[in-house]
């Protein structure tokens, strides 16, 4: 059994319903909205998260599942298109043990750049080959407290990368 993180409420349950502004919306459809991520690792970070509240990918409708695949797509055009980046990330976590920190299914949408360095999560997140630390080098935790106050970004920054990259969605 996949075990869950617990939070209560749900934040992105709380960020649909329009309490919190840093989760600005860039697109939307009927089973999906692509928000802005408030923890900007990268500059364009989003996530796709899904209307309904279910935690996995294993919970999603084949409906749901294929709207998320559309709209991670679509995004990652735009991205493309406003950040030029190296490379696109993408990738969701099911459960706590695969870092899974809320228990509402999202899809993390990436921009790449040369010397990215998150400095927390799986290699493949930290860094990449030619950007951030070598591949192999030992995460070393006492940048960590910066890193994370440097990817808290104000709502004002936020709401501005979400138009930014609204402008370059492609259109349907």
């Amino acid at each position: 059994m996949i075990e869950l993180p617990v939070r209560d409420p749900c934040d992105l349950c709380e960020g649909i319903a329009g309490r919190e502004e840093k989760w600005a919306v860039i697109d939307e459809g009927d089973l999906t909205l692509t928000v802005i991520n408030p923890w900007q690792f990268e500059i364009g970070q989003c996530c796709v998260i899904t209307r309904r509240h279910v935690a996995t990918l294993l919970d999603l409708s084949d409906e749901e599942s294929n709207a998320v695949s559309v709209s991670a797509k679509r995004v990652a055009h735009a991205l493309v298109e406003t950040f030029s980046p190296l490379g696109v990330l993408t990738f969701q976590n099911n459960g706590v043990y695969s870092g899974q920190e809320t228990p509402h299914f999202h899809f993390h949408v990436v921009p790449r750049q040369k010397g990215s360095d998150w400095g927390v999560g799986p290699p493949q997140l930290a860094t990449f080959e030619g950007a951030g630390r070598p591949r192999g080098t030992r995460h070393d935790p006492s940048g960590d407290a910066q890193r994370r106050e440097r990817v808290q970004v104000s709502v004002e920054q936020l709401v501005r990368t979400a138009e930014l990259i609204r402008s370059n969605l492609p259109t349907p």
